[in-house]
């Protein structure tokens, strides 16, 4: 079950994302939420992305403020990251 208070701190968030990296070369998946596409690169159309960055809320979240980093996150298992673009260090925290 979706709680609306994260529903909405994680849409805004993944919009601020998308507007500091613009573009469709990466999908971020924060299911049950939301996912979006950003960042520069060859641009995704159908099908499984080939740059593929999937969390939950909490984590997302955590990054988005700078309570957790990029790495840490990763390292933890916490990040499911595929693909050469799937990095958003440089864009984190927003």
């Amino acid at each position: 079950m979706r709680d609306p208070e994260v529903l909405q701190k994680v849409k805004l968030t993944l919009q601020a994302l998308t507007a500091k990296a613009p573009g469709r070369a990466i999908e971020v998946r924060v299911p049950p939420y939301a996912a979006v596409q950003c960042g520069q690169g060859p641009t995704h159309t159908r099908g499984t992305p080939a740059n593929t960055i999937e969390m939950d809320a909490q984590t997302w979240l955590a990054l988005a403020s700078g309570d957790l980093t990029w790495d840490q996150a990763v390292t933890s298992g916490a990040v499911l990251a595929s693909g050469s673009r799937a990095d958003l260090s440089s864009y984190l925290p927003l």
